[in-house]
This record gives structure tokens, C-alpha cells and sequence, in this order.
């Protein structure tokens, strides 16, 4: 794989910082894009569809899960995992359902290291 676009949707300008940081760290020839909403992500991804996607579930307006569920829609071969301190069985459930995968927050060097795992499965 050619280095891939990981595009980090977080509405904390910090946690996408914190995430870009260490999967840049870890994976310095991939390249990385950032949204701060749902419909931001949407919008870019109509422009250049990257082939993973970190998202937070917790966002102002469109959330985590309802904008993973556009992307599977209409691009189901990019890889999202959830990155979210929401881990009630339900939003596991409902990530389960749309197929995508799941690492809690904190955003600690071991989270990313598993999100990166994820994507690499």
C-alpha cells in the first residue's frame, strides 16, 4: 500500500493533534488529513476518499456513528475506527452494526498503537 490517508475526525482540535502526532510517530509515511465534524469529513472524503478514518463519536451536529454509516454507504472500503471515551455497549453495538472497529480514549500512545493495529488487520 502506497502511504495511505488517514483522515482524523475529532470536533478537539487536541485529541486530532494528539492523534496525528502519534500515528505519525508510528506510520511517518502515511499522511494524515483532519476534520472537526461529521459533515466536514463528508465533504472531504467526496474530494480525495482516504482508505482509513479515525472518528470520534461525541460531535456537535452530525455524530460519530451516523457519519460512519455515509462513509460504509458509499465507500465501504475505507476503514474507520471509533476513537471515543463513549464505550457503552450500545455505541460498541451500533459500531458493530456499521462494521466499524473500536479503541477507547484516553488517546495514549497505547490506544493509537491499537487503532493502528485495526487498521492494519
Amino acid at each position: 500500500m502506497d502511504s495511505p490517508l488517514l483522515l482524523v475526525v475529532d470536533d478537539s482540535k487536541m485529541s486530532r493533534m494528539m492523534i496525528s502526532r502519534f500515528v505519525g510517530d508510528l506510520r511517518p509515511d502515511w499522511r494524515i488529513a483532519q476534520a472537526s465534524s461529521g459533515a466536514e469529513a463528508l465533504d472531504m472524503i467526496e474530494q480525495e476518499p482516504p482508505a482509513l478514518v479515525s472518528m470520534d463519536v461525541n460531535m456537535p451536529g452530525m455524530s460519530g456513528l451516523e457519519a460512519a454509516g455515509r462513509i460504509r454507504l458509499h465507500h465501504p472500503e475505507i476503514r474507520i475506527v471509533l476513537c471515543t471515551a463513549n464505550i457503552q455497549d450500545a455505541v460498541r453495538q451500533a459500531a458493530e452494526k456499521v462494521g466499524v472497529r473500536f479503541v477507547a480514549k484516553p488517546i495514549t500512545q497505547e490506544s493509537i498503537e491499537r487503532m493502528v493495529a485495526l487498521f492494519e488487520e
